[in-house]
């Protein structure tokens, strides 16, 4: 699981916020952190929609976001990742060569488009540095300046 490795690199008092709508992968990741030998207290699971929880997380406080949601919600949580970030903390967007369509010019689906218009926002914006790294589904890595 991804959240242990997270924990595994953070410093001693850092806290893992993840969010998810489901309540079985909460369970599951709670388990595992536990059995990861991290204290509860190290994590903060939160129920709900990526799009309706950001709203309400304080400003400039993170260091890290990892999107690992649905494509047609990457532009939106990379809006709220700049004002949640601090600077110099950085974006993850998993899935961001969309299954090797991102470069096919004839590929026109709703997902694809919306990956390459959060990518190309996110290249021309000043409020980031970013890259795209082709490993598995492509990650997109922006840091905040």
């Amino acid at each position: 699981m991804s959240g242990v490795w997270l924990l595994r690199g953070m410093r001693g008092d850092g806290v893992l916020t993840t969010i998810d709508v489901e309540h079985e992968h909460q369970r599951i990741a709670r388990r595992i952190f536990g059995e990861a030998g991290f204290a509860a207290s190290r994590t903060r699971i939160i129920t709900g929609r990526a799009l309706d929880v950001l709203p309400r997380l304080a400003d400039g406080v993170y260091d890290l976001i990892f999107v690992d949601a649905d494509a047609t919600e990457f532009g939106a949580c990379a809006e709220a990742a700049l004002r949640l970030l601090r600077p110099g903390g950085a974006l993850i967007v998993n899935g961001a060569l969309a299954g090797g369509r991102i470069s096919d010019p004839t590929a026109r689906d709703v997902d694809t488009l919306t990956i390459r218009e959060t990518v190309k926002a996110i290249r021309e914006s000043d409020d980031w540095i970013p890259a795209v790294i082709p490993a598995g589904a492509g990650l997109l890595a922006a840091v905040k300046r």
